[in-house]
């Protein structure tokens, strides 16, 4: 088996187990497009091939050791018996609301006995306590081509353990608002600002009117 080969079952393998065989969640978390990943999948002749570039930008992406897409089974036994795969650990956190979300951050419960929220999965570990969110709207939609883009119904997830730099997608709470809102830290001649991605929005200035919930580090897209 070549090392094209090698790359695309490994690919395969990961889509299956870490993403539930959905490509446009594999396709969101290596940046790229849904069809481009079909391309490598492909059985055809004409499949995208997985170059060197690519696939360390997949492994760096996914969290995977450098020449993890690389590796080929172990075949030196007589017996042809592979070395089982080590499970990957998954962890849940709770889906809360955009209202839930600045008493999640302070360690209070924000729901009721018995009205426990709906929790998502995921191979991250968390550094702090974390939580999921709906995006919504389409402030954190970029316009066509540039990326990142968060598009309304994704959901993504924020970890409290995590500095909050300019640059980073985090969530935030406004004095005057009592709901989460989902934008990019940026700073700009020394003032810091909350920026949407979607260039129609307005840049939100912070002098002392704005707690940082959590740091983004996942997103997920319902199909």
């Amino acid at each position: 088996m070549n090392i094209a080969d090698r790359r695309r079952d490994n690919l395969k393998a990961l889509l299956n187990d870490r993403f539930e065989g959905k490509r446009a969640a594999l396709a969101h978390a290596i940046e790229r497009e849904p069809s481009y990943i079909s391309r490598c999948l492909s059985d055809k002749a004409h499949r995208k091939k997985i170059g060197e570039d690519f696939a360390r930008h997949i492994e760096k992406a996914l969290g995977l050791a450098q020449g993890w897409l690389d590796r080929e089974p172990d075949t030196a036994t007589a017996s042809n018996v592979q070395e089982a795969p080590q499970p990957i650990r998954y962890h849940r956190y709770p889906v809360i609301s955009r209202v839930q979300a600045g008493a999640w951050t302070e360690c209070v419960t924000p729901y009721e006995p018995g009205a426990e929220p709906h929790e998502e999965s995921t191979d991250y570990r968390a550094q702090g306590r974390a939580f999921w969110l709906e995006v919504q709207g389409d402030s954190m939609t970029a316009p066509a081509g540039s990326r990142p883009s968060v598009p309304e119904g994704t959901l993504v997830l924020f970890d409290t353990g995590i500095e909050a730099v300019p640059g980073k997608l985090v969530a935030a709470l406004l004095a005057d608002s009592n709901e989460a809102t989902f934008k990019q830290l940026i700073e700009d001649g020394g003032q810091r600002f909350l920026k949407a991605l979607n260039p129609a929005y307005p840049l939100i200035p912070i002098n002392g009117n704005c707690r940082i919930l959590g740091v983004a580090v996942e997103a997920k897209t319902r199909l």
